[in-house]
């Protein structure tokens, strides 16, 4: 069973993790169905493009480049194991 602790609890530090690859939002359906090789979902591209134009997002991180995801194909699969481990 748990210990139950008594008194307040603090917040020691607040902090921003920023992933080192930026794609701009215009770009992010391209890149998007690109590495996923759905670029053939022609109909489905155009819908998450206009998603993406009415959103205020401007800028996309992600830690994964293209490369990694080219080297690594499980990645992007529902049962696949990430990363060859």
């Amino acid at each position: 069973m748990a210990k139950k602790v008594e008194g307040l609890a603090t917040v020691l530090a607040i902090g921003t993790a920023v992933p080192p690859n930026c794609i701009p939002q215009a770009d992010f359906p391209d890149y998007y169905f690109r590495v996923t090789n759905s670029e053939h979902m022609t109909e489905l591209k155009e819908i998450f493009k206009r998603i993406c134009e009415k959103t205020a997002i401007e800028k996309r991180y992600t830690y994964l480049t293209e490369e990694m995801i080219k080297e690594n194909p499980n990645i992007g699969t529902f049962d696949g194991r990430s990363l060859n481990a």
